[in-house]
Parts: structure tokens; C-alpha cells; sequence
């Protein structure tokens, strides 16, 4: 390239900084066939082999093909570019009356280009947005690598510090382990001197058990003699005659034998006691040699735990020694790390201030597309709505009316004539707000109407049938109902003849009856409404002999008894039951009323059993078996039963 043209030449090649050269367009069809529908970054290929390269000749410019060597694909390029030295140069070959070819472009060698519509100026030294997305790209690249190195400098860095304290604690660790091995040891040589010194204790009460056996058995093999010569002297002496006892001589004898058999009992209390001092001693020996055994046995261990100490401990002052270089080795990467941090740090800073920029300018990029975007939606999403409504309204016409589209817009488009309300009216062209009127009317006319229900004959019918069921329910209530109320009149009549019959039965039975329970008195049974047998009451008048009295709550208890008695025995009589059961109904009588009352209740026994619960012994005299509880010898109560009717048979 001839020298000082360098920024005319790149102001006329543009973006071909950016592009890329292939040889023929049979290597830039691999290219694109490669990268075609792919969401990579866009690419410019230039073809190197061209045709024709050649270039007309201007006045007062020259051509940029005769300033650069290059394969043909970039001469034809700069094909129609030319270079002024100068604005007067331009001026002469591009502003003057005559003009340049069509596609002809001018470029100075500061860097303004004059094409046939558009003229560039300026320096041109800002960069250009792609390279600072590369340059973005770059930084970004180059921060990641640093934060990886950051990350790996602080992981390593946290691992050194990780080993350093585990280290320090190890050390720690394998310190008070010594220390307490050592005060473990102590201990242990403590326990070894005092098992020691129970084991010299325990030999020497050994020793002197021993002599005191040895003792014992010498004491005892005295016994045993002394005790073979007494029973030889016994023998002796019972084989000799016994001479002429003298009593002298004999009380004499008497106490060497106790003295003789005193001292036979303390030798065998004293054998017992020493073979209890050997037993002892034996168990004592048997437990100190295990005591020694386990005391040696943990000793051994202790040692054992003692190397093992011992030998941690030298691993641990090993491991000191070479703590140092390392820590070393880790502070030294510590600091490195730290500086390549703060590098990184600094160009992150200056490629984020950069990136900010860039940022911004592509959020504002984006919101303006972002309200094109928002614009284009919501007309078409009007233009949706809008085909969606005419969609409706058409289905809706073809569904309710049967009109389809094209007969819609035949009969009733706006340019139709509308029909009138009357047959004679031949029609009026189309008035919106007449015919939104004429809408409205009808429509309140069909609400005045009313919906029209296409099931109601159905709901005709079904209700016709039910009201015929319930009809026919209701007259076949009707005549159960009069039934029932015939055979309520029956039950009534039965009833009323049943109650009529029992108490005019009951009533004679009163008057047999109350004569016997009261001599010389009055008594009668009356109904308080004698004309409603229903709902009647019945009245007891009762009244003894020589007493003016109207209401039974002045009569005696005695009387009030007798009285009840009286008409339970007359409803008895009226209507006999097979059997009755009578509790102390006597209790309140004197003998004179009981008297009375027994030959009533004999009465009874002909037609039916009688279970009679009293204390009277009237009453329990005319009984046929009698039934009591009573207290045996033991105080407990059993059930005492006689027949009395059996015994007085027997008796007689």
C-alpha cells in the first residue's frame, strides 16, 4: 500500500475490517451452507477471485486499485474509489459542475469519503461498536480467567489454611495426649507401686498364716494324741474293774473329767478357728495373685498406650518441623494471589465502565423495540379481535337466523333498503339510529312477552299426571279415613259397652263386698258423667257405721285401707284373675278389721292363688305354705319354707 493513504484506503473498505477473505465463491457457498440459520455472529466474506478489476480514470483523483496490491476480490472492492490528496482536489473532480460516474466515491487522506448521495467526516479514530463488543467479549473472557485464578488461588489458599489448622490441631492434639500419657503413666506407676506393696503385705500375711497353720496342725496333731491317749486310758479304764467307788475319790474324778473334757473343747475351738484362719488366708492369697494378674495385665496396656503416645508424638514434632515451609509456600501464593486479585480487579473495573456504557445503549435499543414490538401486538391483537368478533356474529346469524354470509350481505347490507312495519311500506334506506331505535322497542316488546319455555307442554303434561295421582290419593285417603273413623265409632261402642258391663259388675261386687269390711256402714260406686263412658270418672263414696263423713281423706288409715281393699277385691270378683299377689295390705288394721279382711281374701282362694307378702301371724295361720328368711347359728341367712295345709294333715 503506498504510504499516507492507510486512512482513505480504510475509510473506502468500512466495515471490511470485520470481514473475511475466501479464494472463489464456491469456498464462501461452504462457508454460509455451514453457518446458514444458525444463531452466530453475522459474517462478511470477500471473494479473492474476481473478473475484472479495472477502473476509469478520474481528473484530479487517482483510483484506489493503483494505491493497494491485493488479491482481485479487494481490488474489485475499491473498484469506483478514488483519493484525493486534498478538500481542492475534491472540490475540483466531485463539486464542481461535472459530474462523477454513478457509484463513484471519494475519499481524502484524513478520512472524508464524498459518494453520490451521502458524504462521511470526521476522524474515525472512536472505535467502532463491534470492536468495543470485542474488546467487551475480551475483557469479559479475561475476567473470567482471572476470577478462575482468584477462585483456584483462594481454594488453594483456603486448603493451606484448612491443612495449617488441622495441623495445629493435630499437634495440639498429640501435645495433650503426651500430657496426659504422661500423667497417665504417673498414675499407673502409683497404682504399680501401691499393688506392689499389697502384694509384699499380702506375701507376708501369707507367711504368717502359714506358720500359723503350721502351728495349728502342730496344736492339732497334740490334740489328736492327747485325745488317742484319753480314749486308750477310757478303754483301759473301762476294762478294769471298777473298785468300791469312794464317794471322796469319785467327786475328785468328776472334776478332772470336766477339766479333761474344758480342755477337749477349747482344743477343738481352736482347731475350728484355725482351719477358718486357713480358708481365709487361702481366699486372701487367691484374690491378691488376681489382683497382681489384672495389675499386670493394665500395666501392659498402659505401656502399650504409652508407645503409642510416644511414637504420635514424634510424627507430630515432624510434622512441626515441616509446618513452617509451608505456611511459608502458603503465604507467599496468598500475597501472589492477592496482587493478581487486585490486576484483575482494576481491569474488571475499567471493562465494567465500558460494558455500562454499552449496556445502556443497548437497553435503550431495546426499549424502543420493545414499544414497536408492544405496538405491533396490540394492533394485531385488535385486528384478532375484530376478525374474532366478525367470526361470532356470522355463527351467531347462521345459527339464529339461518342467514349465511353472502345473503347477510345481500339483503341487509347498509346500501339495502330497510323494510317498513306495515305490508304497504316498500322500504327506507339504512338510518342507524332509526333502526337502533326500532331494536330497542322490539326488544322490549319480546321482554314484555316474556322467554318462551319449548318444554312447557311437557311440563303440561307431567303436571296433569301428578295432579291426577294426588287426586286419586286424596279420595283414597278420603274413604280410609271414613273407614277408620267407622271403626273408631265401633271401637267406642265396644268399649263403652265393655266399661259399661265391667264396672256394673265391679259395682255389685262393691256392694257384696263392703257390707262384710264394713258392718253397719255405707258404701257405693257412681260415674262422674255417666252419658260419656269415654271420658267418665268414677266416684267411691264410703262411710262407716255412725259417721257423717262426705270425703275419704278423713277416714283412719285403717279405713282408707279397708276402703282400697274393698274395691280391689270388688274389681277382683268382677273380673278374676288366676292369680294375685298381695304385699302388707293388713299392715294398718287392728285384729277386729283383719278378721273381716282374712275371710274376704278366703273368698278369693276358690277361683285363683294368692301370694300374700305380711307380718301378720293371722295372716300366715290360713296360709297352705309359708316362705321367710332367717338366721342360721353361723349368722347366715338362708330361706325357710313349710307347707302348713301338708303338717296339719299329718297332724290330724
Amino acid at each position: 500500500m503506498t504510504p499516507g493513504y492507510e486512512t482513505a484506503i480504510a475509510r473506502a473498505l468500512g466495515s471490511l475490517t470485520d470481514a473475511f477473505l475466501v479464494e472463489s465463491r464456491s469456498a464462501a457457498l461452504e462457508v454460509v451452507s455451514a453457518r446458514s440459520g444458525s444463531e452466530t455472529a453475522r459474517v462478511e466474506l470477500v471473494i479473492a477471485d474476481a473478473a475484472d478489476t479495472a477502473t476509469a480514470e478520474v481528473p484530479g483523483v487517482m483510483a484506489a486499485t493503483q494505491l493497494v496490491t491485493g488479491p482481485a476480490g479487494v481490488l474489485a472492492l475499491l473498484r469506483g474509489t478514488y483519493v484525493a490528496d486534498d478538500i481542492a482536489a475534491v472540490r475540483g473532480a466531485w463539486g464542481g459542475t461535472s459530474k462523477l460516474p454513478s457509484g463513484v466515491i471519494v475519499v481524502t487522506k484524513s478520512g472524508d469519503v464524498f459518494g453520490e448521495h451521502v458524504v462521511q467526516t470526521g476522524s474515525g479514530q472512536a472505535r467502532s461498536r463491534l470492536e468495543l463488543a470485542a474488546e467487551r467479549d475480551s475483557a469479559h473472557t479475561d475476567l473470567t480467567l482471572r476470577s478462575v485464578e482468584l477462585e483456584r488461588a483462594r481454594f488453594a489458599a483456603a486448603e493451606a489454611g484448612d491443612t495449617k489448622t488441622a495441623t495445629a490441631e493435630k499437634v495440639t492434639q498429640a501435645r495433650a495426649e503426651l500430657r496426659a500419657a504422661d500423667v497417665k503413666r504417673a498414675e499407673l506407676s502409683e497404682q504399680v507401686s501401691s499393688a506392689r506393696a499389697s502384694l509384699e503385705a499380702a506375701h507376708a500375711e501369707i507367711s504368717r498364716l502359714e506358720e500359723h497353720f503350721r502351728l495349728a496342725g502342730e496344736s492339732l496333731e497334740t490334740a489328736r494324741n492327747a485325745h488317742e491317749s484319753a480314749r486308750e486310758e477310757h478303754e483301759v479304764f473301762l476294762a478294769t474293774e471298777r473298785p468300791v467307788i469312794d464317794h471322796a475319790q469319785r467327786q475328785e474324778l468328776v472334776e478332772l473329767l470336766d477339766a479333761v473334757a474344758t480342755e477337749e473343747v477349747d482344743a477343738r475351738i481352736g482347731l475350728e478357728g484355725l482351719r477358718q484362719g486357713v480358708r481365709q488366708a487361702s481366699e486372701s492369697l487367691r484374690v491378691a495373685q488376681a489382683r497382681k494378674a489384672e495389675e499386670e495385665a493394665a500395666k501392659a496396656r498402659e505401656e502399650a498406650k504409652y508407645r503409642d503416645r510416644v511414637a504420635k508424638a514424634k510424627r507430630a514434632r515432624a510434622v512441626l518441623g515441616v509446618l513452617p515451609n509451608v505456611l511459608s509456600l502458603v503465604h507467599a501464593s496468598v500475597e501472589e494471589s492477592a496482587s493478581a486479585l487486585v490486576r484483575a480487579e482494576a481491569h474488571r473495573q475499567a471493562s465494567q465502565g465500558e460494558l455500562t456504557d454499552l449496556r445502556a445503549k443497548d437497553a435503550t435499543l431495546r426499549e424502543r423495540l420493545a414499544s414497536i414490538t408492544e405496538s405491533v401486538h396490540s394492533l394485531e391483537m385488535h385486528i384478532y379481535e375484530k376478525k374474532l368478533q366478525r367470526t361470532t356474529l356470522l355463527e351467531r346469524v347462521n345459527l339464529e337466523l339461518g342467514l349465511s354470509e353472502a345473503l347477510l350481505l345481500e339483503e341487509y347490507s347498509p346500501d339495502s333498503l330497510v323494510p317498513g312495519d306495515s305490508e304497504d311500506d316498500e322500504g327506507t334506506p339504512f338510518d342507524r339510529v332509526v333502526q337502533e331505535a326500532r331494536l330497542a322497542k322490539a326488544s322490549k316488546q319480546l321482554d314484555q312477552l316474556g322467554k318462551v319455555n319449548p318444554l312447557a307442554l311437557e311440563e303440561f303434561n307431567a303436571l296433569e299426571d301428578r295432579h291426577t295421582f294426588l287426586k286419586e290419593q286424596l279420595e283414597d285417603l278420603s274413604k280410609t279415613r271414613k273407614d277408620l273413623e267407622s271403626i273408631m265409632e265401633d271401637l267406642d261402642r265396644t268399649m263403652q259397652t265393655i266399661f259399661a258391663d265391667a264396672f256394673a259388675d265391679t259395682q255389685r261386687a262393691f256392694d257384696e263386698v263392703f257390707p262384710i269390711l264394713f258392718p253397719g256402714g255405707t258404701g257405693s260406686l257412681s260415674l262422674t258423667a255417666p252419658d260419656d263412658l269415654l271420658t267418665t270418672g268414677i266416684d267411691v263414696s264410703v262411710r262407716p257405721a255412725g259417721k257423717k263423713i262426705e270425703r275419704l281423706s278423713l277416714l283412719s288409715g285403717g279405713e282408707r285401707s279397708l276402703a282400697a281393699v274393698a274395691l280391689l277385691i270388688a274389681i277382683f270378683k268382677a273380673r278374676p284373675s288366676p292369680f294375685y299377689i298381695l304385699d302388707e295390705v293388713e299392715a294398718a288394721l287392728d285384729d277386729a278389721n283383719l278378721g273381716r279382711l282374712l275371710s274376704v281374701i278366703e273368698s278369693l282362694r276358690k277361683d285363683s292363688q294368692l301370694i300374700v307378702i305380711t307380718h301378720q301371724k293371722r295372716t300366715m295361720e290360713i296360709a297352705d305354705a309359708l316362705y321367710g328368711v332367717s338366721m342360721r347359728a353361723d349368722g347366715v341367712s338362708a330361706v325357710v319354707g313349710q307347707r302348713v295345709r301338708e303338717q296339719e294333715a299329718l297332724a290330724s
